[in-house]
Parts: C-alpha cells; sequence; structure tokens
C-alpha cells in the first residue's frame, strides 16, 4: 500500500514537498517513481529513482526543479517540487516496483497510490 500527501494549492514559483510512505518490509528493493495526471490528459511519467537511490530519471520539463529522494529507513520516497509552474497542476501519484529496468519509459509498477492533489495558480 502505498500512501501520497503533501500536496496543496500554491502559487506559480512556489515549493512542495510530496510523501509517499510504503507499507512494506521489503521497501528497500523496490524501484519508485511519480506520475502525475491532469484534467482530460493521460497519465505522465515525472520521476523515478532505483532501488538504491543510485539512479533516477525525469521528465524533461521538471529537470533541475523536482528532485526525487528516499529514505529506506522510513518506507518513504519524496518529491522536492520547487518553482512550480501553473502546468504543474495535476494528481501526483508514487509507484512502485521491483523490476528496475525501463524506469523512465514503463507505466508498468506493481503498486500504485491513490494520488494527491497539487494545484499551482498563476
Amino acid at each position: 500500500r502505498l500512501v501520497e500527501s503533501g500536496g496543496g494549492l500554491v502559487q506559480a514559483g512556489d515549493s512542495l514537498r510530496l510523501s509517499c510512505v510504503a507499507s512494506t518490509r521489503t521497501f528497500r528493493n523496490y524501484a519508485m517513481a511519480w506520475f502525475r495526471q491532469a484534467p482530460g490528459k493521460e497519465r505522465q511519467f515525472v520521476t523515478a529513482i532505483n532501488w538504491s537511490g543510485s539512479n533516477s530519471y525525469y521528465e524533461d520539463s521538471v529537470k533541475g526543479r523536482f528532485t526525487i529522494s528516499r529514505d529506506d529507513a522510513k518506507n518513504t520516497v519524496y518529491l522536492q517540487m520547487n518553482n512550480l509552474k501553473p502546468e504543474d497542476t495535476a494528481v501526483y501519484v508514487c509507484a512502485a516496483r521491483l523490476s528496475q529496468v525501463n524506469l523512465q519509459t514503463s507505466h508498468d509498477y506493481d503498486y500504485w497510490g491513490r494520488g494527491t492533489q497539487v494545484t499551482v495558480s498563476s
């Protein structure tokens, strides 16, 4: 089970940090990712991090603004979002998978959270 938190309503240029807590004893084995889905649009990959934290991947529009990290002791993955833009408005969903390949291109994740809403006003 994955539970996201930290979303909210902010202004353009503000920052938010999302958290995703996993209910598993084997969290350290999973690659973790964040996806987002805006109204009327398809789900979009945002970022992913492999099991060890040694590799991370980002969608082009968030590079340099978003940072993914993980704390295995807390079974938590974070998404630090800086310099938010109105086009970042979406439901952000956390996902987990055991496979460590194709983290940036695949939507085939084993577990999904329900999401947290991020709204950025201009």
